[in-house]
């Protein structure tokens, strides 16, 4: 095995950014613009903007914030339910978080203090997945 080989595989994401459409290059392809910018960043009016800044500049440095983040935020859709009745299922609640404005954001949020605590603090994380 080369050099090369056995330094691409020790590679690892350290670190995610978001793209304002506003800063993509003039002379990019559209097919490339249209795929790096989502179709909600491309309306003129978003009433949920501000909120969605604020969580994506909220930093994770301290442990006991990233905690109390992953506890508060599920990792899965709490409102997603099955009624069963005499072992039928008489009625299914789809998932309903996805229709919330800033789910992404939230998401986003809980991955950031998850990491935080994995990397920089060592901690297991195991029992907030």
């Amino acid at each position: 095995m080369s050099t090369t080989n056995q330094n691409t595989d020790n590679l690892a994401l350290v670190s995610w950014i978001w793209l304002d459409h506003t800063e993509l290059p003039v002379n990019s392809s559209p097919v490339a613009s249209q795929s790096l910018v989502s179709p909600a960043a491309s309306s003129s009016f978003d009433p949920f903007l501000p909120i969605r800044h604020w969580l994506d500049g909220i930093e994770i440095n301290n442990s006991t914030l990233a905690h109390r983040i992953c506890r508060l935020i599920p990792a899965q859709c709490p409102f997603e339910r099955e009624l069963k009745l005499f072992g039928r299922t008489v009625l299914r609640i789809p998932p309903m978080c996805k229709l919330n404005p800033v789910y992404e954001q939230v998401v986003a949020l809980r991955f950031r203090a998850m990491c935080y605590l994995a990397d920089d603090c060592g901690e297991d994380i195991s029992q907030y997945c």
